[in-house]
């Protein structure tokens, strides 16, 4: 019998008593482990347990479980189940830190967080990796994988959620590029997700979320060679928030599918704006489609940086600071240009410290349709971002100017939200993050996870 069948089967003799923690035997649990396991008062407990966002700081689990091994994660699955909650933690970037449960198990990844890239292409990563790791190694390697902008993300959340990026429209969304994945399900058991084994599990897993099938702990993608791409910022005056969104639209609309920009509106009195992208080849071709966007919006720019980067120098050029932010944010999706800029413009009017960042769909995204993956958006314009920096003193006006925004765009028209940028106040969050595909995730997710062993306030299993 296995190690982790012989824990579990000693721990199922025992009747649980007591309650929350207390019926987890974590001393048991301790000695099962490869890697630490940290409890309240333990060194380096402190750090472990918190995320990217120190509004969650107040979210303390009852231990992290640093897993080095899919064993761990097993037996780490096996001894909080229905008796703690428990998620599984990479990057810690969760908006309402889901990835911390309170008095619950954090499955730790981030010591399974190795890259290697096949001579096929074929790249393996630890699902602890963040994007700094992946963007590194393969870079290294002359390869890319399509992915987010934010270096200290976990490439296993951004997978999960399906994987929007700068390279979206040119390759597609992360989870289009995922071969296989291994899986710790509720159970304690190890599988191989792929599209011949597990067919529907894999389909859940490119764009179903994270936590609601299982425990990713290995993650197999197909790459692409390596672009030398082309990076831009093209800043505009405050006050032409309008006329440029609505160049914006228009503009990225018809562009080729190796141009990606997203436009950024910074509240303000009054708002200000810019553009930044991403254009799948030399300055040379990209300045041309520059002076478009330009002579569409009639605004003449206050800034305009254009930089020919190789494919790691491109990813970093995107990746901001490495710093704990704190921030309040939520997400809709257009699934046409608004009608509206105006009314837009005038939503950011006055709200300092917030933002509205606009990210192009389309081309590759919309090559694949929208229930070949869990990922239901494939047909949209643009996802949308409502970002709110804050710090814990005035995190409820935030709050109250991110629900302001996102009503307003629900008021023209703008329904969805992307799963990966997570809003326990989205009061449609069902339907916006899943679309058509909600009735089968759900069934899934059930198939997984009888016994809603990784339930959450916005899990699958309570849907």
């Amino acid at each position: 019998m296995a190690r982790e069948s012989l824990f579990h089967a000693s721990r199922a003799a025992q009747p649980a008593t007591g309650s929350g923690s207390e019926q987890v035997d974590w001393e048991g649990l301790r000695r099962a482990l490869r890697g630490p396991l940290l409890r309240p008062g333990s060194p380096g407990f402190e750090d472990a347990r918190k995320l990217f966002n120190p509004l969650n700081d107040d979210r303390i689990p009852a231990a992290v479980a640093q897993c080095e091994s899919p064993s761990d994660v097993s037996e780490a699955v096996l001894a909080a189940a229905n008796r703690v909650p428990l998620a599984a933690r990479s990057g810690g970037h969760s908006y309402p830190g889901y990835s911390a449960p309170r008095d619950g198990l954090v499955v730790d990844l981030r010591r399974m967080s190795a890259v290697a890239v096949q001579a096929d292409g074929t790249a393996t990563v630890g699902a602890g990796a963040a994007l700094r790791d992946v963007y590194g190694a393969l870079g290294q390697a002359n390869r890319c994988l399509p992915a987010g902008s934010c270096f200290t993300v976990g490439v296993a959340g951004v997978t999960l959620g399906g994987g929007i990026g700068v390279l979206q429209r040119r390759f597609g969304l992360t989870a289009d590029h995922l071969v296989a994945a291994e899986v710790v399900t509720a159970d304690g058991r190890r599988l191989t997700a792929s599209a011949a084994r597990t067919p529907d599990l894999f389909w859940a897993l490119r764009g179903g979320g994270g936590g609601n099938f299982g425990i990713v702990t290995q993650f197999t993608f197909a790459t692409d060679p390596a672009p030398a791409p082309t990076v831009f910022v093209v800043g505009f005056p405050a006050g032409k928030v309008t006329e440029v969104l609505s160049a914006w639209q228009q503009w990225i609309s018809a562009a080729p599918r190796e141009l990606w920009a997203n436009l950024n509106i910074s509240g303000g009195d009054p708002p200000g704006c810019r553009v930044a992208g991403c254009f799948v080849g030399p300055s040379s071709a990209c300045h041309p489609l520059l002076d478009d966007l330009v002579s569409r919006s009639g605004v003449l720019p206050s800034r305009r940086t254009v930089q020919d980067r190789d494919f790691f120098g491109a990813m970093r050029f995107f990746a901001g600071r490495p710093d704990r932010e704190s921030f309040v944010a939520s997400s809709r999706v257009l699934n046409t240009p608004v009608t509206g800029p105006a009314a837009v413009t005038a939503l950011l009017t006055g709200r300092t410290g917030m933002a509205l960042i606009l990210d192009p769909l389309g081309g590759a995204v919309a090559d694949v349709g929208v229930q070949q993956t869990a990922f239901p958006h494939r047909n949209a314009f643009a996802t949308a971002q409502v970002y709110a920096s804050t710090t814990a003193a005035s995190e409820a006006e935030a709050r109250r100017s991110v629900a302001a925004v996102v009503d307003g765009l629900a008021a023209q028209g703008v329904g969805g939200g992307y799963i990966n940028y997570i809003d326990p106040a989205l009061p449609d969050w069902q339907e916006s993050y899943y679309g058509p595909n909600l009735g089968r995730l759900r069934s899934i997710a059930h198939d997984y996870d009888p016994d809603k062993v990784f339930d959450f306030a916005q899990g699958l299993t309570r849907v």
